[in-house]
């Protein structure tokens, strides 16, 4: 992976915004959790929840999946991320999950990026950028904000296309045909 510039990149922290650009810099467990991920996904959209899925894995041990739950439970912070977040905290039974990874099909919105920093999660990777809404880099970047307390490293791009594909096919699904 190479470290890239921009607005992830800070000196005085030392923290790095890492971008999976070849195939060879994924490493087969950051493939494993991202399928998942994509699994978990997959699952919402069937259940007509906007599919993003994630899993929140320490020491490459699984602790929780979730996927977008907002129309089923009637819950504007259904998203997979704060669900998988909720679940890892109480099967690890802390609310800190400190030294974890949280894989999402997609860029973690505001929501989903403080829960994230309040969890002390370690590093976050996702599939797809968010260009609407994404605070891990592409419209906010709370993981390396200096104002916050915490650092969180984000890799992006993992298994993107399969991700934004899962996403489009359900949007495509859903819009009137064009005359």
């Amino acid at each position: 992976m190479r470290s890239a510039a921009g607005p992830g990149d800070d000196a005085s922290t030392g923290t790095r915004r890492l971008f999976a650009t070849a195939p060879e810099a994924v490493t087969d467990a950051d493939r494993h959790w991202m399928a998942e991920a994509l699994r978990e996904g997959q699952r919402a959209g069937e259940r007509g929840e906007i599919p993003i899925g994630a899993v929140v894995v320490l020491d490459g041990v699984e602790l929780a999946r979730a996927g977008n739950a907002t129309i089923a439970e009637r819950d504007p912070s259904g998203h997979a991320e704060v669900r998988a977040l909720r679940a890892a905290a109480a099967k690890a039974d802390t609310h800190r999950l400190v030294g974890s990874v949280l894989y999402a099909t997609v860029e973690p919105c505001v929501m989903c990026m403080g829960v994230a920093i309040q969890a002390r999660v370690a590093r976050i990777v996702y599939g797809c950028t968010d260009p609407k809404g994404g605070a891990a880099g592409t419209l906010y970047d709370l993981a390396d904000d200096p104002r916050l307390n915490h650092r969180i490293v984000v890799t992006a791009g993992i298994e993107a296309d399969a991700c934004a594909e899962l996403l489009q096919r359900f949007f495509r699904a859903r819009r009137p045909p064009r005359p």
